[in-house]
């Protein structure tokens, strides 16, 4: 018996039976889809995550000042007050080579007024040079400048969702609004960034000076901020900034050998790799529990194969009585798992690709389905089919013929 003749007679045999041929590559067809819509699910959930992080700053660079101590219990991070304007200032001016552009940044929490319309919102004093630190555009007007910063002038932009808030479908630019009782004019519009992953809306938010903000929302008469961001000439620098950065503050807040950084630094790097470990975790589980339902289906697999040698051995023994030797009964009955196998693991990877896409659609989550994820499932589904499916061969293979043909 050659190859073809092996193989038609294996296809033959699983139809059959297609019932107990679809039932047996059930566990595999649930193996399979659950490995394809899990990979899908989470890389396109990484692919979400890093896209947003990335749309939080172009090389950014976060500093904060030391948190709040009140006896054991420390605030929130930002809420020191240990770094100042001048620290930015400093920075942009000492370390020009590795940070293209700096921003003191002074957050307060204020009621917008407008006519009869109120709106609360977050209020973010910011320098000239947040839009290139922040990868934010504008939609309508222009940002402030350097000079209306430095003047301490009372304007701002706004993101759309005060703008519609608001101004509905009046065009906000060169009106004004009051920000607690102060007026401010509204010099543009924020291009919209819509919510990010934890559900935040980026687009409610209020941009002004942050000399402004400081002197004028706060009251303060202090230099203090609530952190600095920081924009590298090039991530390969990330390590020497902190360095420098790190040297740069230490000296200008006088601190000694002996005492701790009354500030602390992050980056997007840092909140990439954890968040890349948590996916990759998750990915890790879910595939485990996915490769315990190939593991059941491959369970399945064996013991239909079994229970078919013990209905087939008079078969058996014809096929061998005829000139069929244990090598074209045991390659016949690997053929047949494999195909089992593999038709389980082809229709698997139908399914999961119908399923994660089904679940992107309702969620409103990214799905990446990679070429590569799917074509190792469908492999690793024939390697399933040849490793379980070994034993029923070994044993029709090792069968009497003179046995089988007596066999009731």
């Amino acid at each position: 018996m050659n190859f073809v003749m092996i193989f038609k007679v294996a296809i033959l045999a699983i139809m059959r039976n297609k019932t107990r041929s679809l039932l047996t590559c059930l566990g595999i067809i649930v193996g399979i889809a659950a490995v394809i819509s899990v990979l899908a699910i989470g890389k396109g959930a990484s692919t979400m995550m890093v896209k947003e992080i990335s749309s939080m700053g172009n090389n950014l660079m976060m500093v904060f000042p030391d948190r709040h101590r009140r006896g054991q219990v420390r605030s929130g991070m930002g809420s020191g007050q240990t770094m100042t304007a001048g620290d930015a200032e400093a920075i942009k001016k000492e370390l020009s080579h590795l940070v293209s552009a700096v921003s003191p940044t002074v957050n307060v929490s204020a009621q917008l007024i407008r006519r009869n319309k109120n709106w609360n919102c977050r209020i973010s004093g910011v320098s000239e040079e947040a839009p290139d630190i922040r990868n934010w555009s504008i939609a309508d007007g222009r940002f402030f400048e350097e000079s209306e910063v430095r003047m301490a002038s009372r304007v701002c932009v706004i993101g759309t969702t005060v703008a519609f808030n608001l101004f509905e479908d009046e065009n906000p630019v060169g009106q004004t609004i009051r920000i607690g009782a102060m007026p401010f004019k509204v010099l543009g519009v924020l291009n919209s960034k819509g919510a990010n992953s934890w559900g935040q809306d980026q687009d409610d938010i209020v941009m002004a000076p942050y000399t402004t903000v400081s002197r004028v929302l706060q009251g303060s008469k202090f230099k203090a901020v609530n952190m600095m961001n920081l924009s590298l000439i090039d991530m390969d620098y990330l390590e020497e900034a902190k360095r420098e950065v790190t040297a740069l503050l230490r000296q200008r807040h006088k601190l000694a050998d002996y005492q701790d950084d009354d500030f602390e630094t992050r980056d997007t790097t840092e909140i990439m790799s954890t968040i890349g470990s948590v996916s990759s975790l998750m990915t890790v589980l879910l595939t485990a529990v996915a490769a315990i339902s190939l593991l059941v289906g491959g369970i399945g697999i064996m013991n239909i194969m079994l229970v078919s040698v013990t209905e087939r051995i008079r078969e058996i023994g014809l096929r061998m009585a005829i000139g069929a030797t244990p090598r074209n009964i045991l390659c016949q009955f690997i053929l047949e798992a494999i195909v089992l196998s593999t038709v389980g693991g082809a229709i698997g990877v139908l399914v999961g690709i119908v399923t994660a896409r089904t679940i992107g659609s309702i969620q409103n989550w990214p799905i990446v389905i990679e070429f590569s994820s799917a074509v190792y499932s469908f492999l690793f589904s024939a390697f399933v089919g040849m490793f379980f499916g070994f034993y029923p061969a070994y044993r029709a293979s090792k069968l009497n013929p003179i046995d089988c043909l007596r066999y009731e």
